[in-house]
């Protein structure tokens, strides 16, 4: 095996154990709305116009003073809720004896089943031929794939000016488009 390629297996390795928690909670990630709260006429259908309304609608929530704008304190505010709803579901998650608190072996459980997930899902899309192995080729278009994923990042991901993508900025607030 190349230096090259065990280098890249190396950095996916680690990519693919933290993929779950980045898919749920990582940045650009977004607000996690619920059927229910698309649905803004309640019909049991949920039209363009209510998923373009819906951020309209968080802005309103989080507007507490009416202002027109998002302060600190009421951006601070809408940060702090979502935390204490992100906290609420990994508890749920993850107390598996339902003591209201996660022990360090729930936590390691939770953790080892999620990597499981994630990287059985990584190997099923790098496994082309679906035959549960990969060959060379596959190989070389996982890391082809990443290489050029990595590229259309932006490169550097420290960097604040250029070369950020499109997004830009910090955070995943859902005033963000």
């Amino acid at each position: 095996m190349s230096m090259f390629k065990a280098a890249t297996l190396a950095a996916l390795i680690p990519l693919a154990l933290a993929a779950p928690a980045l898919a749920q909670q990582g940045p650009g990630a977004g607000p996690q709305m619920t059927f229910a709260q698309l649905d803004l006429n309640g019909d049991g259908a949920v039209t363009l116009d209510e998923m373009q309304g819906a951020r309209a609608g968080h802005f309103a929530q989080a507007d507490t003073d009416g202002d027109g704008s998002l302060s600190r304190a009421e951006i601070l505010a809408q940060a702090a809720a979502r935390t204490q709803t992100g906290v609420d579901r990994m508890i749920a998650r993850a107390d598996t004896d339902g003591d209201g608190a996660i022990s360090q072996a729930e936590l390691e459980a939770m953790g080892n089943a999620r990597r499981a997930a994630g990287m059985e899902r990584m190997f099923d899309r790098v496994d082309a031929d679906g035959n549960g192995q990969l060959t060379q080729d596959e190989f070389d278009a996982m890391t082809a794939r990443m290489a050029d994923r990595m590229g259309s990042r932006g490169g550097d991901r420290g960097d604040y000016g250029e070369g950020r993508g499109q997004r830009g900025g910090h955070g995943h607030g859902f005033w963000r488009g």
